[in-house]
């Protein structure tokens, strides 16, 4: 790891103004709340350090100190990849018209008023526990457990990118981009530099606010999580970080920028593995804000990588849901990754808190009931319906081998 005055970034003034400040998360101690213009050039081949802060080389020793770095590492995260998590609205309404939740938000005299539709469950009491679910239920939904559908993709498009390939990823013109458009966007304007993904996540976060305030939705805003499959799975991994009420989040088939790391997808794809990397990534979609473009082809210069995305959520519940049938996916990245990501939690004495099962081959987003509906259903059990059941799995049938001290060269300390 290298650490020094040899300033490559830009990106704080660029995207953020002169320096960045927590909303959502609040800190202090040895992790920053403020990030210093520009950022220090960092660069690093293995998977970084969760316990040691990028910009001071401090090491977190107890759990109060790694809270702080929690926060100082989702600060970071907006400055390299999401963009920045926008402020919460000067006025929020919720409403409730039979199972449709409409969320009103107004910031500096704009508004907009979106939707999510509640799938109530048939048995159970309420106020009832539920699952956000982004475009659509793709996991089982027990029959005591409410769901809520959240058009993310109406709220911050992402329907097409630029393609240095020519190919339209998303279906429409290969030359247009979707950045910028939805109704984010209408209330924060279209030059707003968050990403689709950190958009999702505050539009998902309002739906918890309203929550709160609405009893007549019948739903427990204390045991809510949230989940998708694919992009989405990605996005509600990123939900997941940055709202600590969720209480489970649930990531399903992900892959490369979600439960997968950067450097080790890179790592397949110079070993000629079909794999997607973030050179590629940044030209398929707007899921990610334009300041990653700068470290796409220099993963090595990102002072994080998704282990501490993940790691992020510590110590709620986590259970990734993986595939191997899908080689674009990463499915030996996410399991890497993944193994760092347990170490955070290991570290903070909530191991049972986090889940990883990788089945397959079976069909994209497709749920293997047979195959991984216990373990899901331990984790609805524990972090919805408030029952002491087994949560501890960390599987996969892929059959890689458990060791990546060639990509992890930090110990993990007891902080708990």
């Amino acid at each position: 790891m290298k650490l020094n005055n040899l300033f490559l970034l830009s990106l704080i003034t660029n995207v953020f103004g002169a320096a960045v400040e927590l909303d959502e998360r609040n800190g202090g101690g040895i992790g920053l709340t403020n990030l210093p213009y520009p950022l220090p050039y960092y660069e690093n081949p293995l998977l970084p350090d969760p316990f040691s802060s990028a910009l001071t080389g401090r090491r977190a020793t107890n759990k109060q100190q790694f809270e702080s770095l929690q926060q100082e590492q989702s600060l970071l995260f907006e400055a390299t990849e999401l963009g920045p998590m926008a402020v919460k609205p000067d006025r929020l309404h919720g409403s409730l018209d039979n199972d449709t939740l409409i969320i009103t938000a107004e910031v500096n005299g704009r508004s907009i008023t979106y939707n999510a539709t509640i799938v109530y469950p048939s048995a159970g009491r309420a106020p009832y526990p539920a699952m956000i679910a982004y475009s659509g239920i793709s996991i089982p939904q027990p029959d005591n457990i409410a769901f809520i559908v959240f058009d993310n993709s109406n709220f911050a498009q992402q329907n097409a990118m630029y393609s240095a390939s020519g190919i339209a990823y998303g279906g429409g013109d290969a030359f247009t981009t979707t950045r910028g458009q939805g109704q984010f966007y209408d209330l924060f304007g279209a030059a707003h530099p968050s990403s689709a993904m950190m958009a999702w996540a505050w539009g998902a976060s309002r739906i918890v606010d309203v929550l709160e305030q609405l009893p007549q939705a019948k739903i427990n805003p204390k045991r809510i999580g949230i989940t998708g499959c694919s992009r989405d799975g990605k996005g509600a991994l990123v939900a997941g970080a940055y709202d600590d009420r969720f209480v489970l989040t649930i990531p399903q088939e992900s892959g490369s920028g979600g439960a997968a790391c950067w450097r080790l997808s890179q790592y397949n794809l110079t070993h000629n593995d079909v794999v997607q990397t973030a050179t590629e990534i940044v030209q398929e979609n707007v899921w990610f804000s334009t300041s990653f473009e700068r470290y796409a082809n220099y993963t090595d210069q990102l002072p994080l990588d998704h282990h501490i995305l993940a790691g992020l959520v510590a110590p709620r519940g986590l259970a990734i849901f993986e595939n191997i049938g899908y080689p674009w996916l990463g499915p030996w990245s996410v399991y890497g990754c993944m193994v760092a990501a347990r170490n955070i939690y290991e570290a903070v004495g909530a191991t049972s808190n986090f889940g990883f099962s990788q089945d397959g081959p079976h069909n994209h987003c497709s749920f293997p009931t047979d195959d991984q509906g216990a373990e899901l259903q331990a984790f609805y059990n524990k972090f919805l319906l408030d029952e002491n059941v087994n949560t501890n799995v960390f599987r996969t049938n892929g059959g890689y081998s458990p060791d990546f001290s060639s990509w992890i060269n930090w110990k993990t300390p007891r902080l708990f």
